[in-house]
This record gives C-alpha cells, sequence and structure tokens, in this order.
C-alpha cells in the first residue's frame, strides 16, 4: 500500500497546495528512530514560500491531516511526523501479500515495452572467466526486474566472435595446435595457445603481423581459417551454455559480432547519404559536435570498420528487429566513451529512439586490485569458481542436514546463489575485488543467509501445519512491525531498482527483510501460542513469499530446505 502517497495527499491539502505531490513526496523522509514515527515531513521549503516560521507551519498543518490509516499526527520543532495504525497497515499489507503472492510488487510501468539488453558476452575461444561474472548477473536481474515492471525485456549475448584475435589464435593452432589435445580440452589447449601467441610475440614482434594476415584471410573467406574459426565458436558455446544453464540465464539472442559483418556498409552508406561522413588523415570520422568527446573512428586508414561500426549496425538491427522502447548495454565503466560516441552518432542521424538508448556501466572484477588478464593468464575461471562454491555448499548440508533430498540440486541453488548474490548486493558502478572466501559464507551479507532465512519460514510452516486460503487474522505482536514495513517497501522497492537499472536495491532489500524476520524469530516463539499461532503464519507465509521473490528477480532460487 502507498501509504507515504497517501501522506503526501494530505499534506498537499494542508498546505493549500503551495508545493505539488511530487514536490512533497521528494521530501518526505524516514525517521531514523522508531518512535519518531513512520514518516516525517520537513516544513522549510513552505517556510519560504509562506514567510512563516518552520515551526508555526508544522503545528498549524498537523492539525489539518487526519485519516484512519494515520494513528497518531504530531508536530515536533519544524516536522509533521505521522504514525500509520499498525494494526490497519499490518492487516492490509499481509493480507495483499497472501492474496497477490508472487505477483506482489509486480508493475505495469513498462506498459508491454520491449527492452533490449545487451548482456554477457564473452569471447568465443577464451574460457568463460569471472570478468564476464558482472555483466551476465547484472543483466539477467535487469531483465527479471523489468519484466515484474511491465517491460519485455530482449536479453541479448552479444559474443566477441570476431577480430585479430582470431587471426593470432589460428596462427597460434597452425604452429603449436594439436588437434586431438584440442579436441579433448578445447577451451583450455585454446586459451594456452593464445596466451603462448602474446609470450612469443614480445620476443618475436613479427608474428603479430602474422596474426593480422591470419585474420585478413578470415574476413576474406579462406576455407581453412573459416572452418577454424566455426570449430572454436562451436565448442565454445557448448562450454558456454553449459556455465548459462548451471546459472540459470538463458538468451533471446546469440548474434555475436560476425553477424553484423554485411550489415555494416548499410551503416557507412547512410552516413554519406546523411552527409555526416568526414576525413581524417585517412580515415573516415563522425564529428559529434561535443568539445568532450572525440570524432567517431567510422572506417580506419585501410577500409577496415571498427566496433562503433558495428555497433551502429545492431542498434539499426535491433530497432527494426524488435521496436525497442528502451536498448541498455550491461558494459563496463571503461566502455562509456564508446557508447557516448555511438549514440550521438545515431542522434545525429536523426533517430528519436537514440534518446531512450542507455549504457548501465559498472565497477571491474579485480583480482589482488589488478584486472584481470585473458592474454597474461592472470585468470579466474568462473566455472571452477561455481564448482567450488557448491563442493562448499554440499559440504556444510553433509555436516549439518546428511538426510537433505535433492542435496546436490540444492547444493547448486546455494553455491551459484552465493556467487550471483556476492555480485549484486554491490553497487554496480564500483569495482569488486575477487574474494572466493567472501563469497562462500554462509553468514552475515551473503545469498545463503538469505536463503537460509526463508527455508526456516517454511520450516515453521510445514511444523505449523499452515494451510493456504484460510481466513485472515490480524497479527497482534508489536515485534512484528518492523516486518511489516519492510514488506511494504518492496513494490517500491522493485519499481526504484527498475528505473534506475540498479539490482542492489533489492539485494540490500532482501537482505533487510531477512535480518527483520530473524529478529522476530528470536523475540517470538512462533508456534507455541494456539491462540496467535494464524495471525503468525500468516505473517511468516508473507515474509517466504516477499523472499522467494526477491531472490527470484537477482536470479537466485529459494530452497524451503537447507
Amino acid at each position: 500500500m502507498k501509504y507515504k502517497e497517501l501522506f503526501a495527499q494530505e499534506l498537499y491539502v494542508a498546505c493549500d497546495e503551495q508545493l505539488t505531490k511530487e514536490e512533497i513526496i521528494r521530501r518526505i523522509e524516514k525517521p531514523k528512530h522508531e518512535e519518531l514515527g513512520d514518516y516525517a515531513f520537513p516544513c522549510f521549503d513552505l517556510a519560504r514560500v509562506q514567510r512563516t516560521a518552520p515551526n508555526k507551519i508544522a503545528t498549524n498543518m498537523a492539525t489539518r491531516i487526519y485519516t484512519p490509516i494515520f494513528e497518531k499526527v504530531e508536530a515536533v520543532g519544524p516536522y509533521i511526523n505521522v504514525f500509520l495504525e499498525k494494526g490497519l497497515v499490518a492487516s492490509e499489507v499481509v493480507k495483499k501479500i497472501l492474496e497477490e503472492g508472487n505477483y506482489y510488487g509486480s508493475s505495469n510501468i513498462g506498459d508491454g515495452g520491449s527492452v533490449t539488453i545487451d548482456l554477457s558476452s564473452p569471447n568465443i575461444a577464451k574460457p568463460f572467466s569471472m570478468g564476464h561474472l558482472r555483466s551476465t548477473v547484472i543483466g539477467n536481474a535487469l531483465a527479471l526486474i523489468l519484466e515484474k515492471s511491465g517491460y519485455r525485456p530482449v536479453r541479448i549475448n552479444h559474443l566477441g566472435d570476431w577480430g585479430t584475435q582470431f587471426g593470432k589464435l589460428i596462427t597460434a593452432y597452425r604452429k603449436w595446435g594439436n588437434e586431438t589435445q584440442v579436441r579433448q580440452n578445447t577451451i583450455k589447449e585454446l586459451l594456452a595457445l593464445y596466451i603462448k601467441f602474446h609470450e612469443e610475440a614480445e620476443l618475436t614482434p613479427a608474428l603479430l603481423d602474422e596474426g593480422r594476415k591470419a585474420f585478413k584471410s578470415l574476413e576474406e573467406g579462406d576455407p581453412e581459417a573459416v572452418a577454424l574459426w566455426k570449430w572454436f565458436r562451436e565448442e565454445s558455446l557448448k562450454e558456454f551454455n553449459r556455465i548459462y544453464e548451471l546459472m540459470g540465464i538463458t538468451f533471446d539472442s546469440t548474434n555475436g559480432e560476425a553477424f553484423y559483418n554485411n550489415k555494416m556498409q548499410r551503416v557507412v552508406e547512410l552516413l554519406e547519404k546523411k552527409n555526416l561522413l568526414t576525413e581524417s588523415k585517412g580515415a573516415m570520422v563522425v564529428e559529434v559536435n561535443d568539445d568532450t568527446l572525440p570524432p567517431c573512428l567510422i572506417k580506419k586508414k585501410d577500409g577496415a570498420t571498427l566496433y562503433a561500426t558495428r555497433d551502429l549496425a545492431a542498434a539499426l538491427y535491433r530497432y527494426e528487429t524488435y521496436g525497442f522502447s528502451q536498448a541498455l548495454y550491461v558494459v563496463g565503466n571503461e566502455q562509456s566513451l564508446h557508447f557516448k560516441q555511438v549514440f550521438e552518432v545515431l542522434k545525429k542521424m536523426g533517430y528519436e529512439w537514440a534518446e531512450q538508448m542507455y549504457h548501465i556501466t559498472f565497477g571491474m572484477m579485480l583480482k589482488d586490485g589488478k584486472k584481470m588478464s585473458t592474454r597474461k593468464g592472470k585468470v579466474v575461471l568462473l566455472e571452477e569458481v561455481l564448482n567450488n562454491a557448491i563442493d562448499l555448499a554440499k559440504e556444510n548440508i553433509n555436516s549439518k542436514n546428511p538426510s537433505l533430498k535433492n542435496k546436490q540440486i540444492i547444493a547448486e541453488h546455494i553455491g551459484v546463489g552465493a556467487v550471483l548474490f556476492h555480485d549484486l548486493k554491490n553497487d554496480r558502478r564500483n569495482d569488486i575485488d575477487f574474494s572466493l572466501e567472501d563469497m562462500l559464507r554462509v553468514e552475515g551479507e551473503t545469498g545463503p543467509y538469505v536463503q537460509y532465512t526463508n527455508a526456516r519460514a517454511c520450516s515453521i510452516l510445514r511444523k505449523g501445519h499452515f494451510q493456504k486460503g484460510e481466513p485472515f487474522e490480524q497479527i497482534k505482536d508489536k515485534e512484528a512491525w518492523p516486518i511489516i514495513t519492510r514488506l511494504n517497501e518492496f513494490p517500491r522497492t522493485v519499481e526504484r531498482a527498475a528505473k534506475e537499472y540498479d539490482p542492489s536495491q533489492v539485494a540490500k532489500y532482501v537482505l533487510e527483510l531477512a535480518r527483520s524476520f530473524n529478529k522476530y524469530y528470536g523475540q517470538i516463539r512462533i508456534l507455541d501460542d494456539d491462540t496467535h499461532l494464524k495471525a503468525r503464519l500468516q505473517l511468516v507465509s508473507a515474509v517466504s513469499i516477499v523472499l522467494t521473490e526477491g531472490l527470484r528477480l537477482l536470479g537466485l532460487h529459494a530452497p524451503e530446505e537447507m
């Protein structure tokens, strides 16, 4: 229920409409201490409008606010504080959750508009490293959150399947590759070849020219080069799909860079037709007329196209294919300049829809404070991390609950969930230092902590023989109020996460809800009082519904037993 909006409406009338409802909502605060109420409104801005002391305004307005949902309204200095009627609010919130189930928190903000989400995008013929985890899990969580908010997400895995690195790899395979070994362990062997190429190139720089020539032959359709490239791509996808399946992530498109090879000439022709291409030192560029941005390079001196050309072609294809209302690119902070240039070029081309394209930035996954590098071999493999997390989860299950059924599946849900949650609880714009130990902790701000809280709630429901659909009873425990306020915040949290493209808000929310529930569990013996049992079980059920849905929006499972 939108009690904050109801308070804003009362304030709007009480101040004789001297501030808009939107201005009032922005100024309403959540008091730090429970004894100061549930919401507070500072009167300083009204004091400037009315030329009256804010204390006096607060006193006058407080007497004009009345609605049954407010237990008390009082002026405290320059603030108007309101206390919600706890019994009434608790009943409304819990009843709504029990009735709506996992639809609770859904909205139609998106009005059915499609949103293309460019996420994950690993390079083929290289292992899926921890460096690609962030784009993958942030993009997937955004897709789930936007879907709950009424959008139609289109998940696009824009594979890195083209470029000079394939010339290097083909050269390395021809020089040092062993077909039998590569077929037995494709990605591991290809990575070793890729690293060896760069090590040898430092000693013999001419090797780089061989790599460029090999890529040119691939571009020209040399049968042997194309066959190797296709083999590298197919084997990589098999490996990637195994990891995606473990994480429960699917895609609507895996069209990578190579898909746009025959679509870039159209972009060049459109730019020429619109008189946007200019020559600069033999290359073709688009001036973006922005002092902060350099020209966008479209064609190099030798006529080769670049990432910008490819991304312009991809944007046109995606708009024509999906008619997106928004296009999101979940790509690291270091690509900010590139996307600013691409978006500006599209705007100069006259495409109004370019205003709805957004670069969803995120920080790097660091190792020992440094960026991971595939070419130098400084890489942590995602599959190894996931498997280590699953093994540890299995050890915990065997020591604490050895008779648990479906141990392997639940261990996967816990282990994978630990890795995903460790990423998503952080503000996406910040760098994260890789720490397997921190990821796998089962206490504190972790995915397993939230999952365990839900499993505890499910255990209580089983022991209390909870039945869905029974007549609703009002919760009487004052200790339940922090839970009620948290449950009431879920729809706004989802809405805010969708608008700000920030899954960490959902992750932080489920942590807070889990803490509130565990505190309540420590204060109240839920199953020991038949008089209040039904109401308490209904509250517990509401908590489990919201925890389960919150975890789902992050791409995590919520096991009912652990």
